[in-house]
């Protein structure tokens, strides 16, 4: 019956006794990848400055849909670093740089992802892909290629990418997480997806946009897209994000 044993806590049996990259003392994978040189950074609203997501929590929940028909209106700035900090907000570094605490929970603070993003219509950015660096709050331009939207929307299997305001695009490194937890690391990574992808839902409720998240997209053709190896890391979740459709 398919492969359910990746997903069963059994995994943790005899986990004490195998050595681990981390045990063997080698080095600790990096906690953000590197920016590309002469990347256009832009700087993004500060957690300490927004006003945006001040609904009550639960409102926001009660409100939590998957919502899939956009407007193709813009949003703000501020309403984008505000939904970037809710979903992968760095919080704390801690002093020797072993670990990071966000805005989500992941087991053992390993927090394997990057978040892509899709820019489609957002005030005082132009259109292209960019990555969130969330230890500086800040964006990278990636590409403004044309046509880009549209081999996005295509890997998402024509799913609500092209009306969209943004599209989210994490990817997982899964060396972060298999560096301390070897062979748990592929239940660890599935949970803390669900983690993040649920921050996006609450956090666009709370500022009046929709979102609904993509499993079944096309792994090769989203791994090319944003220009990852699809081994050492791959897209694992989508979910575009617009103002919604009545």
């Amino acid at each position: 019956m398919y492969d359910r044993d990746f997903l069963k806590a059994d995994l943790w049996e005899g986990f004490d006794s195998i050595e681990s990259d981390q045990r063997k003392g080698l080095p600790i994978p990096e906690m953000q990848k590197p920016v590309p040189p002469g990347a256009k950074i832009v700087e993004l609203i500060p957690y300490e400055k927004m006003t945006a997501g001040r609904m009550p929590v639960i409102e926001a929940i009660a409100r939590r849909e998957s919502r899939r028909k956009f407007t193709g209106e813009s949003i703000d700035l501020e309403t984008l670093s505000f939904l970037l900090w809710a979903t992968q907000g760095v919080k704390k570094i801690a002093p020797n740089k072993k670990w990071i605490q966000r805005t989500v929970p992941s087991g053992g603070a390993r927090h394997p992802f990057e978040t892509y993003l899709l820019v489609n219509h957002v005030e005082g950015l132009e259109k292209g892909l960019y990555r969130y660096l969330g230890i500086e709050h800040r964006l990278c331009l990636l590409s403004n290629e044309p046509g880009l939207a549209k081999k996005i929307h295509k890997g998402s299997n024509d799913q609500f990418v092209l009306p969209s305001a943004v599209t989210f695009i994490w990817t997982v490194i899964p060396y972060r997480t298999e560096w301390r937890y070897t062979r748990v690391s592929a239940k660890l990574i599935a949970q803390d997806s669900g983690h993040l992808c649920q921050n996006l839902y609450i956090a666009c409720e709370a500022v009046g946009l929709g979102t609904c998240a993509i499993g079944a997209y096309n792994q090769k053709l989203m791994d090319a897209a944003i220009g990852v190896d699809g081994q050492d890391e791959f897209v694992v979740y989508m979910a575009p994000v617009g103002r919604i459709k009545s």
